[in-house]
């Protein structure tokens, strides 16, 4: 397994983990499998998409509408359940195939991860079989 660390700077952040999810799979040796990537929180979540600076303010502007602040339950103990909420909906994982050692991506799709509750730093592991 490999495992790489994000700091995030903000409350609610997007950030292009492509590369590291790349050079995972370029350091493991497999060249054809699976890759599955995992982010072991409870306040973030990944999402596979374009990454570009207007679609990651569309991105930040959905998710607080579609989670908005409210008066949830979770809220007397963290004040944070709409992160909690963005991440169980949105998840923390997602596997992706490996061909010719590579990971299979489209052209314009990039892996992202969701940060929904920072600034905080972020554990990112890889395993490539």
């Amino acid at each position: 397994m490999f495992t790489a660390t994000v700091k995030t700077s903000s409350q609610f952040q997007i950030v292009d983990i492509t590369k590291i999810v790349e050079d995972a799979v370029s350091k493991s040796g497999v060249t054809e499998g699976i890759c599955l990537v995992s982010l072991p929180h409870a306040t973030a979540g990944l999402i596979v998409g374009e990454y570009e600076p207007n679609l990651e303010r569309d991105y930040l502007r959905f998710f607080s509408e579609f989670v908005p602040k409210s008066d949830y339950e979770h809220n007397s103990i963290d004040d944070n359940a709409e992160a909690h909420l963005k991440s169980a909906f949105f998840g923390s994982s997602k596997a992706f195939p490996v061909s010719g050692g590579k990971v299979l991506l489209g052209t314009w799709q990039s892996i992202m991860l969701c940060e929904f509750d920072g600034p905080r730093s972020r554990a990112i592991q890889v395993i490539v079989k």
